[in-house]
């Protein structure tokens, strides 16, 4: 538990749609306080439905949204260390979110993956290469965030990614 750091210009861009794009319009416009809490209320129910279609599974989820510092909190309870680091990468690879404070409870704990943040060059043989020493065990990275990723050449600058123990 605990607050993880993100890249605010990288990631989903799940705000520049529906609600959240709306909210999003009228608290430029004229940011006031309600408006501002319907900002972070829709941008928060749009993070929440983002990792519900990963098919991730929290029970209990609760993510709420602070426009003000964009900030994710997120809650709830999984079933092992992986789920959770999905859900937290779900949380803060989102456009516009700088941080996300990490309440889940896990049932199962494990040891934590490592993080890495991708850099421009980076690809995911490169990244094993630097963890593992063998840019052949790509497919464990790229393994270990699906659904999130959905090709192993999909990764871009500011993404950040979780690295499981061997």
């Amino acid at each position: 538990m605990g607050l993880m750091s993100f890249m605010k210009e990288a990631g989903e861009k799940l705000f520049g749609r529906g609600e959240a794009k709306a909210a999003q319009e009228a608290a430029a416009a004229a940011p006031t306080p309600e408006k501002v809490a319907a900002l972070s209320k829709a941008a928060g129910d749009a993070i929440a439905g983002y990792v519900n279609a990963q098919g991730l599974k929290v029970e209990g989820l609760d993510i709420g949204f602070d426009a003000n510092s964009a900030t994710v909190t997120v809650a709830g309870t999984v079933a092992d260390q992986a789920t959770r680091e999905k859900v937290l990468l779900c949380c803060g690879n989102v456009a516009g979110v700088s941080a996300v404070n990490d309440m889940l409870v896990v049932q199962t704990p494990q040891a934590e993956a490592q993080w890495h943040t991708v850099v421009s060059g980076d690809n995911l043989s490169k990244i094993a290469k630097k963890f593992y020493g063998d840019a052949n065990k790509y497919p464990v990275i790229f393994e270990a965030n699906k659904p999130m990723l959905t090709h192993p050449d999909k990764i871009y600058p500011g993404q950040m990614l979780r690295i499981p123990p061997l």
